[in-house]
C-alpha cells in the first residue's frame, strides 16, 4: 500500500465521527507502521498543532469528535511525516532555550547539542559578557539570537553563505524582537567579515560522507546536505575556521566550536600550531567530545 493510500485510511471521517482518542491511536499506529520513531509522540504533536492546543491538553479532550476539516489537515501532515519529513518542519517551529524559532527547509533544524553550547556559553564559560559576538554559519539564527538575548549589551553579527538561511534567520530575529540587536551578513565564513570580536561561535558542517549516508531519513532526505557534510573526514571547515579566527579575535577572545566527536586531537594540534593561549574540550550529554574552545593570547 502506498503511503498516500495508507495515510488516507489511517484516519477517515466515519459515521459517527472519530473521537480524538480513536483518531490519535490510528495515527500513531500508521506512523509506527511506516517506521517513524516515537510515532505516538509525533502524532500528539501534530494533533495539538492542528487543534491549536497544548499537547497535554489532548488528554483532557479524548472524547471530542473531530470535524472533517480537522481530519483532512491531519491526514496531510501524517502523510508528510510518514515520508520522514522532520516534525519541526511540519510544526513550523522548534524551541531553543527561551526562543521559539521558525524552522523550514532553508536551514538546519537547531539541535540539542547546539542548545547545550549556547547554555555553556551563557551560564558557565563567560563570566564577563562579550562586547562583540560573531556567529559563523548562523543557519536559523539560533546561536546568534540566543546570545543576543542573554547578553543585551553585546553587538552580534550573524554570518551565512546561504541567502535562504539568512532570510530565515532574519525572520526569527524579527519574531524574537531581536532584529535591532543582530546584524546579518552574507559571507563565506570570514571572507566578508570585518573587525575583531570577543567571542566567535560556529556550528559548521562536520559530518563525514559515511556518517551522512547512515544518518536518519529525516536528515538525508530533507535537510540541506551542504550544511552537514565537510571534506577531509568532516574537519575541513573546522580547520579553516580555527586557523583564520586568530585574525578576528581580540586579545583574550574565545572561539567556541561544535564539532564531530573524533576531531579534537587534530583541532588541538591546530590550536598549538596557531599559538592559541589555551584550549579545551567540553562533552555533550553522552560524554562525547562535542565542543572545542580556544582562547587567543
Amino acid at each position: 500500500m502506498k503511503i498516500q493510500d495508507a495515510a488516507s485510511s489511517a484516519i477517515t471521517q466515519e459515521e459517527p465521527p472519530l473521537s480524538l482518542l480513536e483518531a490519535l491511536k490510528k495515527a500513531a499506529d500508521f506512523l509506527k507502521s511506516q517506521g517513524v520513531p516515537e510515532a505516538r509522540l509525533d502524532s500528539e504533536w501534530l494533533f495539538a498543532h492542528v487543534l491549536g492546543c497544548e499537547r497535554l491538553d489532548l488528554y483532557l479532550n479524548f472524547e471530542q469528535a473531530l470535524e472533517k476539516e480537522t481530519v483532512d489537515r491531519l491526514r496531510i501532515l501524517l502523510k508528510r511525516r510518514a515520508q520522514r519529513e522532520p516534525l519541526q518542519y511540519l510544526l513550523g517551529y522548534t524551541p531553543f532555550l527561551n526562543l521559539r524559532l521558525r524552522t523550514d527547509a532553508r536551514a538546519l533544524i537547531p539541535r540539542p547539542e547546539t542548545e547545550l553550547l549556547a547554555t555553556l556559553l551563557t551560564q558557565d564559560l563567560l563570566t564577563v559578557p562579550p562586547q562583540s559576538v560573531l556567529d559563523l554559519g548562523t543557519g536559523s539564527g539560533a546561536l546568534a539570537l540566543a546570545l543576543a538575548a542573554a547578553f543585551p549589551k553585546s553587538s552580534v553579527t550573524a554570518v551565512d553563505l546561504s541567502e535562504q538561511a539568512l532570510s530565515l534567520a532574519k525572520e526569527n530575529a524579527l519574531a524574537s524582537q531581536l532584529h535591532d540587536r543582530v546584524a546579518f551578513l552574507a559571507s563565506d565564513w570570514f571572507s566578508a567579515v570585518e573587525g575583531t570580536f570577543d567571542l566567535i561561535v560556529a556550528n559548521p558542517p562536520y559530518l563525514t560522507t559515511a556518517e551522512y549516508a547512515s544518518a536518519e531519513a529525516e536528515i538525508r532526505l530533507h535537510e540541506p546536505e551542504q550544511a552537514l557534510v565537510a571534506l577531509q573526514h568532516g574537519i575541513a571547515d573546522l580547520r579553516l575556521i580555527l586557523t583564520q579566527a586568530q585574525a578576528y579575535l581580540k586579545p583574550g577572545g574565545l572561539i567556541a566550536l561544535e564539532t564531530g566527536i573524533d576531531h579534537h586531537p587534530q583541532l588541538s594540534q591546530i590550536a598549538a600550531e596557531f599559538a592559541y593561549g589555551r584550549w579545551e574540550s567540553k562533552t555533550d550529554w553522552n560524554s562525547y567530545q562535542r565542543f572545542f574552545l580556544a582562547w587567543k593570547e
